[in-house]
């Protein structure tokens, strides 16, 4: 089997630091130009932010435990959390939004901002000035829990009864089953209780995490987007290439059957990655040259609740499958960050009887759990085409059409 190399890369996620770069620059050059001209000299922690992985989750969850929470930042927190699990995210506020949009869940484009009197930005600004001086922190710490990667995760949270007052902990880490939490008095005082996952199912539980969803967007909101996606469990709309031979590729639903993380960490995020040669019509090893590989890759986000509950989906994996493509590459993984690594593999069309082999590298992280990696082909797909199929810990429904 021939084989040509086409690299392709389907994501890229790039970190930005220029917050932290840029503070530690201006401290590095403070003393060169200290001389220059008398002016206020203002510490480099209170003109900008710090990293936002100063802010621990256990600080952020205490300073909470420090609101005075009333009945308008609960409803502010419970409508974030089903808005973002509307737009198929986890039941998730972002610091990002509750400073920026207060009310706002992940992919929302609007906000009820203005409706809320006392938000709970406001609140958190006001415990922590009030706390400040026993805490040692600059406000430097509270402007980078604003732009931070925290959240608050509230599982459960359609059904909050409209009055109970949350215990609020936080993602211990290690895979943890329970940790510490606080429970606010009527006094004012904090009590610590122990926290586990059966507590989120008998009353309001906030976690204090870090969101990993956000800069993806979810299936809900491609199918927003671009009616081509379907409508899960309904009617596909594809375009017709007006070829008999062509035919779609199909991911007609999933099922997870484990979550990978500890329940603080919340939802797990799946990947569906698939490599091939779309509307494959080459007659020649020169044609195949002018081909690149497509690769389709999206992410499914399964809730707690989900787990062993199939999800129809109707998503298209490969529009156009023509007869000459013989396999695919096919990964899923759940994400869990990391740095920067690759799946080296190959799909396989066929010209004149002979059969060639096309490199692909399907992106993933060194963290991220490989659920199932692997070459599809076209035989196996027409043989299962609508069955239910395991691959590893998922089942998936898949049909050539």
């Amino acid at each position: 089997m021939k084989r040509i190399s086409l690299l392709y890369f389907a994501e890229k996620r790039i970190m930005q630091y220029r917050q932290w770069f840029m503070g530690a620059l201006a401290a590095l050059l403070a003393p060169l130009f200290a001389g220059c001209e008398k002016q206020e000299e203002i510490p480099v922690t209170e003109a900008r932010p710090v990293s936002s992985s100063y802010v621990s989750l256990e600080e952020v969850a205490q300073l909470l435990a420090s609101v005075p929470l009333e009945a308008e930042h609960l409803e502010e927190v419970h409508s974030a959390a089903l808005s973002s699990a509307g737009n198929g995210y986890d039941e998730e506020y972002r610091m990002k939004d509750l400073f920026a949009a207060p009310g706002t869940g992940v992919g929302a484009t609007s906000t009820k901002a203005d409706t809320y009197r006392h938000p709970l930005r406001d609140a958190l600004r006001e415990a922590f000035l009030a706390t400040k001086a026993g805490g040692g922190k600059s406000s430097a710490w509270l402007d980078s829990l604003a732009l931070s990667d925290v959240q608050i995760y509230w599982p459960s949270s359609e059904g909050w009864d409209g009055r109970a007052l949350p215990v609020i902990t936080y993602d211990p880490g290690e895979g943890a089953v329970q940790n510490e939490g606080y429970v606010v008095q009527p006094d004012g005082g904090v009590k610590k209780v122990m926290v586990d996952e059966q507590m989120t199912l008998e009353r309001p539980v906030w976690v204090v995490n870090r969101n990993s969803d956000a800069e993806y967007k979810s299936l809900e909101m491609r199918r927003r987007e671009d009616p081509s996606w379907g409508t899960g469990g309904g009617d596909i709309l594809v375009k017709s290439s007006g070829k008999d031979d062509i035919k779609t590729l199909i991911l007609r639903s999933f099922t997870a059957h484990r979550q990978y993380d500890s329940w603080f960490a919340g939802a797990g995020e799946f990947f569906v990655k698939i490599g091939a040669l779309e509307n494959f019509t080459a007659r020649t090893e020169e044609d195949l040259r002018k081909y690149d590989p497509v690769i389709t890759d999206f992410m499914i986000v399964v809730r707690r609740k989900q787990v062993g509950e199939e999800i129809p989906f109707n998503a298209v994996l490969v529009s156009e499958w023509s007869s000459q493509l013989t396999s695919c590459a096919f990964m899923m993984i759940e994400d869990d960050g990391g740095t920067r690594n690759s799946w080296k593999c190959n799909a396989v069309v066929k010209i004149e009887s002979k059969s060639y082999g096309v490199e692909l590298e399907l992106p993933l992280y060194s963290r991220d759990d490989i659920v199932w990696r692997g070459n599809l082909t076209r035989r196996f797909i027409e043989k299962y085409s609508g069955t239910v199929q395991r691959f590893g810990d998922v089942d998936l429904v898949l049909e050539l059409i």
